[in-house]
């Protein structure tokens, strides 16, 4: 048996051990929330959306709530090359040491190994090219990896944690060469789709569904609150013929709705042939439910979280209650990716969260919250009336 000791590490190389690296990996999902709310600091505070830690740039996020039909999406497939990826030598101080003294190659080479996730896959994902915001948002897509998330974003935020905890001057050479985190042409961006999912009663009466991410089963904003759904907008498998058939924002939305509050399987059999969303029961109904007006989603813009700088794409989906108690009579407490959080009603039932300003002001400035959920839900507010149908 080998064993990892300190005092192996080559001077001048803190954080080289795998013992050490695991260390640093689990206080960054101690601490993210604190982390980020410090990374947030190195940005002014007009780059921050609604005054949470997500980072935008102008026209980002839109004067008001557009329709999702309104977003326009285009696809180059194209894979441009970038100055900045997840091979840096800027990494190095934070890459841990095999056996043989070589370092992990990747970011993602050493979170396999050594601290694996349930869902941890290298898929393909939508890359996020260009942005054109506004009234009617476009938004440019290529070809991209989820591996390109972990060895660039969760590498960065270890970069970040292990110098919060070393002392002294904080030297994170990787942060500083990826420069702006919104400059979508200096790394690979791969975006989140990220969905408050408001069920409304009446007019003046909603209730939200609330996630915590458990660091056990995910890669990324583990120990943190969300909204949810929340999914990497990416094809629902590999298999070629999928890149095209579900390369849109609403599928991405159902299906992440059916995986995460109703706990079924992320396989669609989209191996073997492409999703029949048309003949999916699922997806119809909740087609006919847009189509009628009893479910409404709208676009309040993008995103990059400070720490991690993950990006994430910011919609809006509001169902009335009848509708959502007959899709989601099934709704799962637990699903691959962590749980969700209720409120205690005094007889035993646990109720999503009422949409009201003193729970979206406790989640926002006390809870651990990731920043795209923070600002999803201080925009929702601020927009609560065109949502709402009381504009």
């Amino acid at each position: 048996m080998t064993h990892d000791h300190p005092e192996s590490t080559p001077r001048g190389r803190p954080g080289r051990t795998r013992d050490q690296w695991r260390a640093v990996r689990a206080e960054l999902n101690r601490r993210r929330s604190g982390l980020t709310a410090r990374a947030a600091e190195a940005f002014p505070a007009h780059r921050r959306v609604a005054g949470t830690p997500l980072l935008a740039r102008p026209g980002w996020i839109p004067d008001r709530p557009v329709p999702l039909e309104r977003v326009r999406l285009v696809w180059t497939g194209e894979a441009p090359a970038t100055e900045v990826d997840g091979h840096s030598p800027a990494l190095d101080p934070i890459r841990p040491l095999r056996d043989d003294r070589t370092p992990y190659a990747s970011y993602s080479d050493a979170v396999g190994e050594l601290a694996r996730p349930r869902l941890f896959e290298n898929r393909a994902c939508y890359r996020l090219l260009r942005v054109r915001g506004g009234d009617a948002p476009t938004l440019t897509f290529g070809r991209g990896h989820y591996f390109d998330v972990i060895d660039i974003c969760e590498a960065v935020a270890h970069e970040f944690a292990a110098a919060s905890l070393g002392g002294g001057t904080p030297r994170t050479p990787f942060r500083a060469l990826v420069g702006d985190p919104t400059d979508l042409t200096r790394r690979p961006v791969m975006a989140a789709v990220s969905t408050l999912l408001l069920r409304q009663d009446t007019a003046h009466h909603a209730e939200f569904i609330l996630h915590w991410r458990d660091p056990a089963k995910v890669a990324t904003g583990g120990g943190l609150h969300q909204v949810t759904p929340v999914g990497m907008f990416q094809p629902s498998h590999d298999a070629p013929w999928n890149e095209a058939n579900d390369f849109g924002l609403w599928r991405a939305t159902v299906r992440e709705l059916s995986e995460e509050l109703l706990g079924t399987s992320e396989d669609y059999g989209s191996d073997t042939a492409p999703i029949d969303y048309d003949g999916w029961p699922f997806h119809r109904a909740l087609g006919e439910a847009r189509a009628s007006g009893a479910a409404r989603v709208h676009w309040l813009g993008l995103g990059v979280d400070p720490l991690t700088f993950v990006t994430d794409m910011l919609t809006v989906l509001v169902l009335d209650a009848e509708v959502f108690d007959e899709l989601f009579r099934d709704l799962a407490a637990t699903n691959d990716e962590g749980h969700l959080v209720g409120v205690e009603d005094g007889t035993g039932r646990s109720l999503g969260v009422p949409f009201r300003a003193d729970h979206i002001e406790r989640l926002t400035t006390v809870e651990p919250m990731q920043p795209a959920g923070a600002a999803l839900l201080r925009l929702a507010w601020l927009h609560r009336d065109a949502l709402l149908g009381r504009a």
